[in-house]
């Protein structure tokens, strides 16, 4: 099985979620957060954390997964800004399906503070 490499970049409260589920599963939306969106590159994932996470919760973390590469394919790379911003747009509702895709565990690659 060919696997995607994935990146999310997460607050300590979805991070203690992931480790809660034996870094296997992704946490499930919020009412307000119809669409969950990994990102493609840790560049990019280092990006939000830095620029997001950590001034608005003083830490930010970013997780990397792999997921079946033919599941992958449902879902359109969408560009929302430079060169490095490209993310994935998985509906909310399908999150469950997609954790079942996860292949292996989910990995801290990096964490950063204020």
């Amino acid at each position: 099985m060919s696997v995607g490499t994935l990146y999310r970049p997460m607050g300590q409260k979805e991070l203690d979620l992931v480790a809660a589920s034996g870094w296997k599963r992704l946490p499930p939306r919020l009412p307000e957060q119809p669409i969950f969106y990994p990102v493609t590159n840790l560049a990019y994932a280092r990006q939000i954390s830095l620029e997001w996470n950590v001034p608005a919760k003083g830490i930010g973390h970013v997780v990397r997964f792999d997921v079946d590469a033919d599941y992958l394919k449902r879902f359109t790379v969408q560009n929302v800004g430079g060169p490095i911003h490209d993310e994935l747009w998985v509906p909310a509702e399908e999150l469950e399906e997609f954790n079942d895709h996860i292949v292996g565990h989910i990995v801290l690659e990096e964490t950063h503070h204020k």
